[in-house]
């Protein structure tokens, strides 16, 4: 024998699955791969190559998290175009715990804290901004200056 379900089991059902839906969206942001590149360090800083930012299906990444064996945490390059980039050092100012990439945004595994992709505290209990590395663009080379923060 055959079970219907009624209207009202229907509509309950549907809007259980409209609002999960609804809550997993910004969460499925950050299951996109995640690009780590080793940067080349010289004296004054890191150089990282623009084709790090090229994904296999020819989409730009909007960012790249850069790693050094040299350097104590890796630094995350946010690509805004061609010619704007965000190079922050991914330790948190709370308390120093090595923050992890959410779509467009750092977190902090440890309290919590939030930052922008211009390393802007949005959500505490960070009261200070993420360090900031000027970043130059030269053929198809980025330049992190390590020397410098902006």
């Amino acid at each position: 024998m055959t079970s219907l379900m009624d209207r009202r089991d229907f509509v309950r059902r549907g809007c259980a699955a409209c609002v999960g839906a609804t809550l997993l969206a910004p969460l499925l942001q950050g299951c996109a791969a995640t690009r780590y590149a080793t940067g080349t360090l010289n004296r004054d800083g890191l150089l990282l190559e623009v084709s790090e930012f090229l994904a296999p299906d020819g989409a730009l990444r909007p960012y790249v998290v850069v790693r050094n064996e040299a350097l104590h945490f890796p630094i995350c390059v946010f690509r805004f175009s061609d010619t704007e980039y965000a190079a922050l050092w991914m330790q948190c100012a709370h308390l120093g715990a090595e923050l992890q990439v959410s779509g467009q945004a750092l977190q902090c595994p440890a309290h919590g804290s939030e930052y922008d992709n211009r390393g802007v505290v949005t959500n505490g209990p960070a009261d200070q901004n993420l360090r900031r590395f000027p970043v130059q663009v030269a053929a198809q080379h980025l330049f992190i200056d390590l020397r410098a923060t902006s």
